[in-house]
């Protein structure tokens, strides 16, 4: 799955890249009907210590695109629950791609 990292603020890093492919791949595993992925790592000023650190994921799917954000005070948070969130949605896709056929 072509997969396409942009860092917002940011600097580029391999372990949090090999740990979204990770992620994103087993998402691929589970739902084939994924095209590509487009990630991107934001930083944001927050004063909350909890946040400040965004991930975001637009899935390209048959249909409109899927897309997730999270913001927590890690990467690693961040991209977990957009993982979580975006598994949700495309189980909802699935069940609709399913009664189509």
């Amino acid at each position: 799955m072509d997969t396409n990292f942009n860092y917002v603020h940011v600097a580029a890093s391999e372990r949090l890249e090999e740990f979204t492919k990770e992620k994103l791949n087993k998402l691929k595993e589970r739902f084939d009907f994924i095209v590509s992925a487009e990630v991107f790592f934001k930083t944001e000023n927050s004063s909350a210590k909890q946040e400040g650190r965004i991930a975001e994921i637009k899935l390209s799917v048959p249909g409109p695109q899927i897309f997730a954000s999270a913001n927590e005070e890690n990467f690693d948070m961040a991209v977990n629950k957009t993982i979580s969130e975006l598994k949700t949605q495309l189980q909802k896709k699935k069940e609709k791609m399913q009664t189509h056929h």
